[in-house]
């Protein structure tokens, strides 16, 4: 591609915000149709539900472990190929809080147990006609705005500085020695894992192409925006797919236009917005639908916050630290991801198994 001819004539942040846009219209697409779902994931391995062959927990499992091990493997793939550089990442070259992973990960694993998705699922079913999902949503936002600036900031600030780690010291692959062979290999071991599993829940092969297209998306916007900011003259972010900062960013944008200045991030939320309502629309599964009671709401709108405060402690939240983040090794990601499994897995141990509870889900 003549990156220098379209930075030339376009100029770098329109560049960067058609970036955004265009894989942000592939991610919503594909996660609506391959049902893509930390949350539907962990609440198939806390019941027990992934290891009856052929069932639907199985299936969340398969599809989240495809995508998982796509993006790892991609990634990986692109760094050897010297095709990648996300050394100037800031999941691998700023600062970061290993208290804020751990602490941030159990809260947002257990508020998308209460909110029926995590953020991104959220985002991708609200464009189907989900009104839980949009009041979700937005509350989502605005937890996070205020936890980057405004109420909840020192808060966030304090716990964050519990345990901080320097930028050098946040490369998994670099403290195990292993360098991008080793990330592809066990980048492979993933994919492997997830071949099993896709056997075992009978994955339908639309649905398989989907899940490997929701993986391959985090490594194309990892490619994406390290070319673009490898050919600008203006210092563009390397990034990849992440809903927390971006959702925050959005809302400021409509509340108080051009506060910040359009980037990936500004393309990336209403492209997935309009991907997810364009793959319902083709399936025929455009839906009005909306809460059954005031305790419903009230617990969609606690676990809006618990993401929202959680994904921003944490540096991510299920894609921007549970994929994006992961593929690249990052300590601090692959620590968030972790702990969101466990604050789920444990949320929907204590919170809704007990009471038999089988609400709507988010997707």
């Amino acid at each position: 591609m003549d990156w220098w001819g379209l930075l030339e004539t376009l100029g770098e942040r329109p560049v960067a915000v058609a970036g955004g846009a265009c894989i942000g219209v592939l991610f919503g697409a594909l996660a609506q149709r391959s049902r893509f779902c930390l949350r539907a994931a962990t609440v198939a391995v806390a019941r027990g539900e992934w290891l009856a062959p052929g069932s639907e927990g199985a299936r969340r499992v398969a599809v989240w472990l495809l995508t998982f091990a796509t993006a790892v493997v991609a990634a990986q793939a692109l760094i050897l190929a010297g095709w990648l550089d996300v050394s100037g990442a800031r999941q691998l070259a700023a600062r970061g809080s290993l208290s804020g992973a751990l602490i941030g990960g159990l809260l947002f694993g257990a508020g998308m147990i209460l909110a029926r998705g995590c953020a991104s699922r959220q985002l991708v079913v609200a464009a189907t006609g989900n009104l839980r999902a949009l009041l979700t949503g937005l509350v989502f936002a605005v937890a996070a705005q205020a936890s980057l600036s405004g109420l909840l900031a020192p808060l966030r600030n304090a716990l964050a500085g519990w345990w901080t780690v320097d930028g050098g010291a946040r490369d998994l692959l670099a403290l195990a020695s292993l360098g991008h062979g080793g990330g592809l290999a066990v980048g492979l071991l993933w994919l492997g894992t997830a071949g099993v599993a896709l056997r075992r829940a009978r994955l339908s092969v639309p649905m398989s192409l989907a899940a490997v297209g929701v993986g391959a998306v985090v490594a194309a916007a990892w490619w994406f925006t390290a070319t673009l900011a490898g050919q600008s003259f203006e210092p563009l972010p390397v990034q990849s797919l992440s809903f927390t900062g971006p959702s925050a960013d959005m809302l400021m944008q409509v509340l108080a236009p051009l506060t910040k200045p359009l980037g990936f991030d500004t393309g990336l939320v209403p492209g997935v917005v309009l991907g997810a309502f364009l793959a319902a629309w083709r399936g025929g599964e455009l839906k009005l639908e909306g809460f059954q009671g005031g305790e419903m709401m009230r617990r969609y709108i606690a676990g809006a916050v618990l993401m929202g405060f959680g994904g921003m402690l944490a540096g991510g939240c299920a894609v921007g630290a549970g994929i994006s983040g992961a593929a690249i090794f990052a300590l601090t990601s692959w620590l968030t991801l972790v702990a969101m499994w466990l604050g789920a897995v444990l949320a929907d141990y204590w919170i809704d198994q007990p009471r038999g509870r089988l609400a709507p889900q988010a997707g």
